[in-house]
C-alpha cells in the first residue's frame, strides 16, 4: 500500500487528510508534538484497518525527522510527504514592530527549515517511489499583505519558493505548495483569538482538493484549495 508521512497530524487539516488517506487504504506515519493527542488520532485512523505509526516529537529536531522517515521505511517506503506542521511566531499575532526576532526564528525554523530538513531526509525513499509527491501546506498570507501576519506569511512565502526550486531539482517528484484557504483550526484561533471563527470551513471540507492533486497529478506548482474545489464542482 502507498505510505504517507503527515506532520501536524493530531488535529485540524493534518488529521482530516490522514483520515481521508486511511479510508483509501494508505499506510500512515503521523507526527505531532503532543503525544496523547497524536496517539488518540492514530488509534482512530487505525480502526479503518490501515497501518499507522504515531511518532511524537518536534519537526525542528533532526533526530525526530530521522525517526519519521525510518518509520516510513519500516512500512515499505514513502510515496507522499505532507509538511503541514506550522508555527505562528507569536500568539496572538502582532505587528512587525512588536514581533520578536526569536518569534520570527521559530516560524522560520518550523515552517521552512524543518520542512526542508524532512524533505532532505526523505528524498532517498521518495526517489524510489514511482508516484512520489511532496505537499507543502502554504497560506494566502504568503502572497497577500495582511496586518500582523508578516512573520508567518514570510515563512510561508519562503516555503513556497523552496517548493518551486525542489520541483525543478527533482523532476521525478511532484511538489505542490497548497494554500488550503480559510479554515476553522486551533492555529487560526491562536493567531486571532478575538475573531469569530465559527463560520469558517472545517478542515475536512478542503481535503477533496488535496485528493484531487493525488488523483490527477498535475504539474508541480502552487495551488489554491478553493480553486481546486471550484473546479471539482464545475466538473459535476
Amino acid at each position: 500500500m502507498p505510505v504517507s508521512i503527515i506532520t501536524g497530524a493530531s488535529k485540524g487539516l493534518g488529521r482530516a487528510l490522514g483520515a481521508a488517506l486511511a479510508a483509501r487504504g494508505w499506510d500512515l506515519v503521523l507526527d505531532a508534538r503532543t503525544a496523547a493527542a497524536l496517539h488518540e488520532s492514530a488509534r482512530g485512523l487505525a480502526a479503518s484497518g490501515t497501518r499507522v505509526e504515531a511518532v511524537a516529537g518536534d519537526v525542528t529536531d533532526a533526530g525526530h525527522r530521522a525517526d519519521l522517515v525510518a518509520a516510513a521505511h519500516k512500512l515499505g517506503g514513502l510515496d507522499l510527504l505532507v509538511n503541514n506542521a506550522s508555527a505562528l511566531g507569536a500568539q496572538p499575532l502582532v505587528r512587525l514592530e512588536e514581533l520578536t526576532l526569536d518569534g520570527l526564528r521559530q516560524a522560520l525554523e518550523t515552517n521552512v527549515v524543518a520542512a526542508l530538513g524532512l524533505v532532505q531526509e526523505a528524498l532517498p525513499l521518495l526517489r524510489a517511489s514511482e508516484t512520489a509527491a511532496v505537499v507543502d501546506v502554504s497560506s494566502d498570507a504568503a502572497v497577500e499583505a495582511y496586518e500582523t501576519w508578516g512573520g508567518y506569511g514570510a515563512s510561508k512565502a519562503a516555503l513556497d519558493h523552496l517548493s518551486a526550486v525542489l520541483a525543478v531539482e527533482e523532476p521525478g517528484i511532484r511538489v505542490w505548495a497548497v494554500d488550503p484557504g480559510d479554515m476553522r483550526t486551533d492555529l487560526y484561533e491562536a493567531a486571532v483569538p478575538d475573531d469569530d471563527a465559527s463560520g469558517r470551513p472545517a478542515p475536512d471540507s478542503v481535503v477533496p482538493a488535496f485528493l484531487r492533486l493525488l488523483d490527477e497529478r498535475p504539474a508541480s506548482g502552487r495551488y489554491s484549495a478553493p480553486s481546486l474545489l471550484d473546479a471539482l464542482l464545475d466538473a459535476r
